[in-house]
């Protein structure tokens, strides 16, 4: 893939206003067939609860299907990430949507049919998180081709992530209507045709040609690569530890924890989905506030950015109120989203081309591996610790870590009009 690696300057005013991205033809093609399959996902794992609860399925064999998916996509990324450097990431990407249309097609059948024990469960999310492993790597390394003037690419990312933001509110709560009134089958069909919409879009995008890859270097040697191009980075590689971390300590105990507080003192399972929508709520803010905005040193903003993510837990581990813990929440959501888009744009500016699929892979796995090691952990060590103390922890290492972070110059000095790394 062919892409343009001209300098940025540091803040450009376009025409065409904050949505000019949408004038790019391939990424506007590409932008609606990826929301429509993002809210179809987003909607799934309501049903495959269901399914399992529906089937006589306990809260353990939930953990087990919904687990199932997490462990796959950790294994496959870094293949995902050769594969995509190799072929392309359109290719890829196209057979990851039609992988996982046909499984949630499957799914749906099987549980219409009333054939679906757990074990098939399991099995068929396995190879959804096969496909999703394949996909994240090839979607960071994609959108540089589907936004031809580069000074765009920051606004681009920040649509992405706005529908991932949308998706992730109205998914869950589309998914309740629609299992409530015709069954967790009906939202996996749904699920299905959003892949291949999704796959419709990739088919027909015409982007820049790239040299077929030659073969001649093997899958392990192509690994070594990218890791020794992820290592030579101090600005990666600080900041994927630092990710890492904070879904160990911050995010995963959060996730556990907030629900079993909630039940507790602040209303229950309705008072949790407020906290939770209205961080979804704050990232599409965040996302809305970045459109158009491109601060001169990105790595920066993006790490003062997530000190937000201490303040939701810091609220639940002081014994705040309903109102102050939706207020963290808020904060914490449009930090988020500020992060998130500042981080991939400069993957994308700031890798060769060549290694974006690798280094992409490379820093998807590292933010993510720990995290099934602290959702599991979160429990037991509340049990040992008490709940305050765990989330406590994690609010000051959010901040600590922040700080260390915006220490290191590699990350405090980084700008935008810096070009691609040799």
């Amino acid at each position: 893939m062919a892409v343009e690696t001209e300098r940025i300057p540091a803040r450009p005013r376009r025409p065409g206003g904050r949505l000019a991205v949408l004038g790019e033809r391939e990424f506007t093609r590409f932008f609606i067939g990826y929301t429509t399959s993002l809210l179809g996902s987003s909607m799934a794992p309501v049903a495959v609860a269901f399914s399992v609860l529906d089937g006589g399925g306990s809260g353990t064999d939930v953990g087990w299907v919904l687990a199932a998916r997490i462990l796959p996509v950790v294994l496959v990324l870094p293949a995902g990430g050769v594969i995509a450097d190799r072929l392309g990431s359109r290719r890829l990407m196209l057979g990851s949507d039609v992988l996982r249309g046909l499984v949630q097609a499957l799914f749906a059948a099987l549980l219409a049919a009333g054939h679906a024990p757990v074990w098939a469960m399991v099995a068929l999310v396995a190879v959804w998180g096969i496909g999703e492993g394949l996909f994240t790597p090839a979607f960071g390394a994609i959108v540089p081709d589907l936004v031809r003037r580069q000074e765009l690419l920051a606004e681009g990312n920040t649509l992405l992530g706005l529908s991932r933001s949308v998706s992730s509110v109205a998914g869950p709560a589309l998914a309740g209507l629609v299992t409530a009134g015709w069954g967790p089958a009906a939202v996996l069909l749904i699920d299905a045709l959003t892949y291949g919409v999704s796959a419709l879009a990739l088919a027909g995008l015409r982007l820049p040609e790239r040299p077929e890859a030659d073969g001649g270097d093997s899958m392990l040697r192509e690994l070594r690569a990218g890791w020794s191009g992820f290592t030579a980075r101090p600005w990666l590689w600080i900041t994927t530890a630092q990710m890492s971390l904070f879904n160990l300590l911050v995010w995963a105990p959060f996730l556990v924890l907030g629900p079993l507080i909630a039940q507790q003192r602040l209303g229950g399972a309705r008072a949790w989905g407020l906290v939770m929508g209205v961080y979804g709520a704050g990232a599409v803010l965040g996302g809305l506030l970045m459109l158009g905005r491109r601060p001169g040193r990105p790595l920066a903003v993006a790490t003062v950015a997530a000190l937000a993510w201490a303040l939701p837990s810091a609220a639940l581990a002081a014994g705040a109120a309903l109102p102050w813990v939706v207020a963290g929440a808020l904060v914490a959501g449009f930090g988020s989203a500020v992060c998130g888009t500042l981080y991939s744009t400069t993957m994308q500016q700031w890798v060769p081309p060549e290694l974006l699929g690798r280094l992409t892979s490379y820093g998807a796995l590292g933010a993510f591996v720990l995290g099934p090691l602290g959702l599991a952990a979160a429990g037991p060590l509340s049990a040992r610790f008490g709940t305050g103390d765990v989330l406590s922890l994690g609010a000051v290492w959010q901040v600590a870590a922040g700080v260390v972070v915006l220490g290191v110059p590699a990350v405090r000095n980084r700008r935008w009009e810096e070009g691609p790394d040799d």
